[in-house]
């Protein structure tokens, strides 16, 4: 067949560069869609494999009429694709909009719950043929459409079968012998689910650092711009290596959502302080369920102060931290192994998985 993935985040690339290595050795041909937004294009790019740039520029407003502009020319380019290159099925977000249109085969894959996108929701569900989601996460009104499996989205490149941590990774930047280290993390926050979300101000990043500091080497990554006393502490690494520095690092903080569950699943402990905190499914199974990750609202910056200081003069956290990851892989799916199959094997698989959702534990 020919497969087209479509990418809107950076992330998405890493959920699916396994699964789209898998079906072209099993003979389709894959190429991927691609927006200009952060480093998504490199990534594709040194991948090596074919894609199309389906957005030039990266949006510069989250206001609604620029947002509905933006998805809308997206949307289009996307048809125009579509219509010229005929793939037999198209795997990932909101490009969906027309696809009943030509007809193909549109599978959506996402982790958030409708109601906390529901923009999204609204522009790639309605004429999506299937939706990929994570057992937590609540499709709304679109619940009869979803196919839920028992995993998480950055399982698909974070689960042992396809990841292992070097730590020479880690040896190369920081050296033999290096300090127990702390990573943070700082979003943009300016995308169309993030209408009056907040994160850690600067101010009080340099009072988690002076925290920390007494005990840890400190390195930041940010996607926006830093103040002149934490921009010292800004990481400068090659972009494959960050997982593996996520691994070994002892704590992480910060108001990214997604390197919070990405922290999570390696089993490092981690605290996210944003306006999401208790809102989002697949992060409340990781806290309530696993007992993964800590969400403190933003409104609550004595509380994150007072988690870190807990964190510092308890040590054993962290063991507990990789018991708790053990507990989890023992209960979730490869979920590049089961996206593989779905993908080489659809729509049959997508029946397969309603008449029995057992049938995905085979990926293990």
């Amino acid at each position: 067949m020919k497969i087209a993935i479509f990418l809107g985040h950076p992330a998405q690339f890493h959920l699916f560069k396994h699964m789209a290595k898998n079906l072209r050795d099993k003979g389709h041909k894959v190429e991927f869609l691609v927006k200009r937004k952060d480093i998504l294009e490199k990534l594709v790019k040194d991948s090596g494999f074919d894609y199309t740039i389906v957005r030039k520029q990266e949006r510069q407003s989250s206001d609604t009429l620029t947002m509905i502009c933006v998805v809308l020319k997206t949307a289009f380019n996307m048809l125009w694709y579509m219509l010229t290159r005929r793939p037999k099925i198209i795997i990932g977000t909101y490009g969906s909009i027309f696809a009943k249109m030509v007809p193909i085969k549109f599978i959506v894959c996402n982790e958030d719950d409708a109601s906390v996108v529901p923009k999204f929701a609204k522009l790639a569900y309605p004429n999506a043929s299937v939706i990929l989601t994570p057992v937590s996460c609540d499709c709304g009104q679109w619940n009869d459409k979803a196919i839920k499996y028992a995993g998480f989205q950055k399982l698909a490149y974070l689960h042992p079968n396809v990841f292992t941590p070097d730590k020479s990774i880690v040896e190369k930047y920081f050296g033999k012998g290096y300090k127990p280290y702390v990573l943070m993390r700082f979003a943009k926050l300016n995308a169309h689910h993030d209408d009056g979300i907040t994160g850690m101000t600067d101010q009080l990043a340099e009072t988690v650092i002076e925290r920390l500091s007494t005990k840890y080497n400190v390195y930041i990554s940010s996607e926006r711009p830093l103040t002149a006393s934490l921009e010292k502490y800004r990481l400068h690494i090659n972009l494959y290596d960050i997982h593996h520095l996520m691994a070994f690092a002892d704590l992480f903080v910060g108001d990214s959502q997604s390197m919070s569950v990405e922290s999570a699943l390696l089993g490092i402990p981690n605290i996210r302080f944003n306006s999401f905190a208790g809102r989002i499914g697949v992060l409340k199974e990781l806290e309530e369920k696993y007992h993964l990750t800590i969400g403190i609202s933003s409104d609550k910056p004595d509380v994150l102060l007072e988690t870190i200081d807990n964190f510092i003069r308890t040590p054993e956290i962290l063991d507990q931290y990789k018991n708790n990851r053990q507990k989890l892989l023992q209960d979730k799916i490869d979920v590049t192994q089961f996206l593989t199959w779905f993908v080489d094997n659809y729509p049959e698989s997508s029946q397969i998985m309603k008449d029995n959702p057992d049938y995905q534990y085979r990926f293990r």
